[in-house]
């Protein structure tokens, strides 16, 4: 038999069974899809590592999936040739006494079921550990097939009593409510959001920011990106000045440990992309100091695409070492503290961009003027910075947008 291994490598906190591609008796090739794994940030497809019959499903759905784990065995195509029958559904011994079908017992019901379903092994063992019969089970899985977690879910559904007292916090039975179930994305935010803010002590600065700069440029050159085949956007400014902003305070851009600060070289810029009802995710631009306003402005069009397409590869949300959160585009002109994204030591927040009447001195008299503006913040974790480097990156971050060339 073949393993097919939970990869080593994997971007989240943790990693879950999302849905099996394939069945047990299934024949796959070599690299087609075999099943799919969700953590926090990313899914992922494991590839089938040889041809053959799947032969046997060990991790279910919502099974929790440790590097190097065991997801299931292939048998090789040359020896299933002559096993069609048996990789279809794994046999079971006929002597075993927990599939002897005696009459009357509850255990021998689940065996006859077991010989006319397909239950993975841990569905099996699940059903006769609980004289589970499975045709009672109502399947969630792919192809409605049943899961250990829908087994679990019907023997704790047994045994719960008929009348529950009534919670102290339950609203009055007039109010009219139904409950819509967390999903692995957002448990995991969750667990995040928390973790930073108990980890690090947030403070947050807020400067405001003239846009009128950079919306020149952008209408002047626009077009022109356009023709080679780049959307030119607000947030590729951002992400260029926030790179060049590193260099007065290079601690914004770093990690706490312990014993040291580990200062980085490479500034990777993760950008939030909001996925609708689905959650957020934050794709990562690399070595956005080494890349020119067209080069970033590409490599964001591209990740933004990937995410939104759920095709983002575990390598495309690894290795940030800052973030932006670009939440102005859904419409609030400021939001604090925004969560840093451990382990980094930073989160810039842009605001709504919409004019206001701001005070500008033009040769030497103050006049009122119509400006775009944007309220620009920087969340940092105080261990790591205190308020002079903060507001110095804020100070130049505001510069470099507002003083950025037209050409």
């Amino acid at each position: 038999m073949i393993d097919v291994l939970v990869p080593q490598e994997q971007e989240g906190t943790q990693a879950v069974v999302r849905a099996w591609l394939r069945s047990v008796g299934d024949r796959v090739e070599e690299n087609d899809p075999l099943v799919e794994l969700e953590t926090d940030k990313v899914a992922v497809e494991v590839p089938a590592p040889a041809a053959g019959i799947l032969s046997e499903i060990l991790l279910d759905n919502n099974a929790e999936a440790v590097p190097g784990a065991i997801l299931g065995r292939i048998a090789p195509l040359a020896q299933s040739l002559g096993n069609e029958d048996h990789a279809s559904v794994p046999s079971e011994p006929s002597s075993s006494p927990a599939l002897r079908a005696d009459e009357g017992s509850s255990i021998g019901l689940a065996a006859i079921q077991f010989r006319e379903m397909r239950l993975s092994p841990s569905v099996k063992r699940a059903c006769l550990q609980h004289n589970v019969d499975p045709a009672e089970v109502e399947g969630t899985g792919r192809d409605g097939r049943i899961t250990r977690a829908d087994v679990d879910r019907f023997v704790q559904a047994a045994a719960r009593p008929a009348a529950q007292p009534k919670p102290i916090d339950q609203p009055d039975a007039s109010i009219a409510s139904h409950s819509v179930p967390h999903d692995r994305m957002r448990l995991r935010i969750a667990e995040n959001m928390l973790n930073s803010v108990t980890q690090a002590p947030h403070v947050t600065a807020v400067f405001e920011a003239d846009f009128s700069a950079i919306i020149a440029h952008r209408d002047r050159h626009k077009s022109e990106f356009a023709r080679r085949g780049v959307k030119l956007t607000y947030t590729a400014y951002l992400v260029a000045a926030a790179a060049e902003a590193m260099k007065v305070a290079p601690a914004i851009n770093s990690r706490w440990h312990e014993d040291r600060l580990e200062l980085f070289d490479s500034i990777n810029i993760g950008v939030g992309t909001a996925l609708g009802n689905k959650g957020l995710i934050v794709p990562v631009l690399r070595e956005v100091q080494k890349l020119s306003l067209e080069g970033v402005a590409a490599g964001l069009d591209a990740l933004v695409e990937k995410a939104r397409a759920e095709k983002l590869s575990s390598a495309d949300v690894k290795g940030g070492t800052f973030t932006i959160s670009n939440h102005g585009v859904s419409g609030s002109l400021f939001a604090t503290p925004i969560i840093i994204n451990q382990p980094q030591s930073a989160i810039l927040g842009v605001g709504k961009l919409e004019k206001r009447v701001v005070v500008r001195e033009i040769g030497g008299v103050d006049t009122i003027q119509i400006r775009p503006m944007a309220y620009v913040s920087l969340t940092i974790d105080h261990r790591v910075v205190d308020g002079h480097q903060t507001n110095a990156w804020l100070s130049r971050f505001v510069e470099l947008l507002e003083s950025w060339p037209l050409d």
